[in-house]
């Protein structure tokens, strides 16, 4: 839903992260009801939202799309970011 609060919006994220850690996909669904529809760029600055949270370990594999009363859009793992962590992972700070 586009009205979420702040402490949900942390713990999606959370898990979005995981997820794309792990190497997976991950499809998120805004979900619009009633007059709702009417406003989707409240959905879009969620998604966009997301997306910032989360560039750290994945990037954007398709835009928010607006598809009747849903919003969707979709996340890959990003290697180039992977990797880049598992460099400063291996050089030990002094």
């Amino acid at each position: 839903r586009p009205k979420i609060g702040q402490g949900d919006f942390d713990t999606k994220t959370s898990k979005v992260e995981k997820f794309l850690s792990d190497g997976h996909k991950v499809k998120i669904t805004i979900m619009f009801r009633g007059r709702e529809v009417y406003h989707p760029e409240l959905g879009r600055e969620i998604l966009e939202r997301v997306a910032e949270n989360v560039e750290t370990v994945g990037k954007v594999d398709q835009f928010p799309k607006l598809d009747g009363r849903n919003m969707t859009m979709v996340l890959s793992p990003d290697k180039a970011a992977k990797q880049r962590r598992k460099n400063t992972e291996e050089i030990p700070s002094e």
